[in-house]
């Protein structure tokens, strides 16, 4: 996402415990660790800085300092580099500029056409047809960042925004839980039922501050067939508008008018909403899953049978579950030399598909399970569950009773579609306005407001796009 503000800070703990499966897992044997492609860092004596996680998180630092031991030991002419910055929008362009950007930085799903644009992502493409495992990587995430036919980024994780339901709440209002294949007038009847405004408990928790608040309702304007903006002879143009958009707002307008069913201080940003869910104080919340599942679970208290993780309802019955595709990346800087490239290729994959990648998985479990910590994985991981290597993480999670399941059949309804190209924050921004102005007044006409949004974002941003 171009300028991804907000919702950084949100996207990263939605990933934060899916970063530990791939990127940061412990040794594994030559023969197996990051493939064999035949791309190779060679003799020569090379250096490279690569994303490292923030001092906070310490655990995690000390798997990739492991990491980085093991890879300097197989490559012992590579001197690793760690780099404190983590990707920004707003400072990418300095950075390339002043030659500062790391050589393997991390980015988002929405990136990848920007950076590839710009200049500012290396081809990937040998590296990539040349990598062992190459097709069993998740083409659901890799295809993101396969721009012109070239290939600019290395998957790690992702997800496709959904919504969190406390069962267990549910049952205790003796309401039916929904089906899995639900519509927006299963989403509207079960909150409506769950929200008891007295005790302030919402029946649902839509984002209302932030630039969350934009992104939560765009889940709903591509359920209804809506798209934010297309890009046509040279122009960017707003369609988020249209006759869907106006729909998904109205579907938003009885929520909170009609069903009475958010809270009553709606102005949540993500974690506020994440909490309210945690605490029980609301029965639904729409997001990535890994990130709230684990709250409920590791700080409210919950039990895994409590917690279900569903697709986006459906405007209609039969319709499309579309939620917001979101997902993790590594990119390679395109300044830096071909030995180095493939250096940071290697080092990117280096504990993808290996044995000891495996065990990292297994280790974590268990230490969640000595603390008392229930494990959540990421619902879209790197590779596709259907691999030797996912069936083989599979059996790993089938093993204990601390990993938390998704239903078997959510991958069937997911269906994930990436943010808009251009000026995407600035579009949530707009949408954040909207949303709030619905959510404070009863009689805000949803036609009428997002036509005024709309003029703005097609004015103040679009319309001075000059696309090639």
């Amino acid at each position: 996402m171009r300028e991804r503000n907000a919702l950084l800070a949100s996207s990263m703990s939605l990933f934060m415990l899916g970063f530990l499966l791939t990127a940061c897992s412990p040794d594994a044997s030559p023969a197996t660790e990051g493939g064999n492609n035949s791309a190779s860092p060679g003799k020569k004596e090379i250096t490279i800085s690569v994303y490292y996680p923030t001092p906070d998180l310490v655990e995690k630092r000390a798997l990739e300092d492991d990491k980085i031991r093991r890879f300097t030991e197989k490559y012992p002419n590579v001197e690793i580099v760690k780099s404190d910055w983590h990707y920004d929008p707003n400072q990418i362009g300095i950075k390339m500029g002043a030659n500062e950007a790391p050589t393997l930085f991390n980015t988002y799903a929405t990136e990848g056409k920007f950076l590839a644009e710009k200049g500012w992502a290396a081809d990937l493409t040998s590296l990539f047809q040349a990598y062992e495992f190459k097709d069993q990587m998740n083409p659901i995430l890799q295809q993101q960042f396969v721009i012109g036919g070239k290939i600019y980024g290395i998957a790690q994780q992702g997800y496709v925004t959904g919504t969190i339901i406390n069962k267990k709440m549910l049952e205790d209002k003796k309401i039916a839980v929904p089906p899995l294949d639900w519509t927006w007038d299963d989403m509207y009847n079960t909150a409506k039922a769950a929200a008891d405004p007295a005790k302030g408990i919402s029946g649902i928790a839509p984002m209302g501050k932030g630039n969350e608040a934009g992104w939560n309702w765009t889940n709903f304007l591509f359920e209804a067939g809506g798209d934010i903006q297309k890009v046509e002879g040279g122009k960017v143009t707003a369609l988020f508008h249209s006759e869907a958009g106006v729909r998904a707002l109205q579907f938003y307008r009885s929520l909170a008018w009609d069903a009475k069913a958010i809270p009553k201080d709606w102005a949540l940003g993500w974690g506020d909403a994440v909490g309210a869910f945690a605490q029980s104080r609301t029965a639904m919340v729409i997001a990535g899953p890994d990130g709230p599942i684990d709250q409920a679970l590791n700080q409210g208290g919950m039990k895994p049978a409590d917690v279900l993780f569903y697709p986006m309802p459906a405007a209609v019955k039969g319709g499309k579950h579309t939620g917001v595709l979101g997902g993790d990346y590594l990119v390679i800087n395109p300044k830096a030399t071909q030995e180095e490239q493939e250096a940071a290729f290697r080092y990117a994959t280096f504990d993808y598909f290996s044995d000891k990648g495996l065990a990292s998985i297994e280790a974590s479990i268990q230490q969640r399970k000595q603390d008392n910590k229930y494990f959540v994985p990421p619902v879209i991981e790197y590779f596709t569950s259907d691999s030797d290597y996912g069936k083989r993480v599979k059996a790993v999670y089938d093993k204990y009773d601390n990993v938390y399941q998704y239903l078997p059949d959510i991958m069937k309804y997911l269906d994930g579609k990436p943010e808009a190209q251009f000026n995407t924050q600035d579009y949530y921004a707009a949408m954040t306005s909207v949303v709030q102005d619905v959510f404070s007044r009863k009689d805000a006409d949803p036609k009428t407001v997002l036509d005024a949004a709309a003029k703005l974002v097609q004015e103040k941003y679009y319309n001075p796009i000059k696309v090639e």
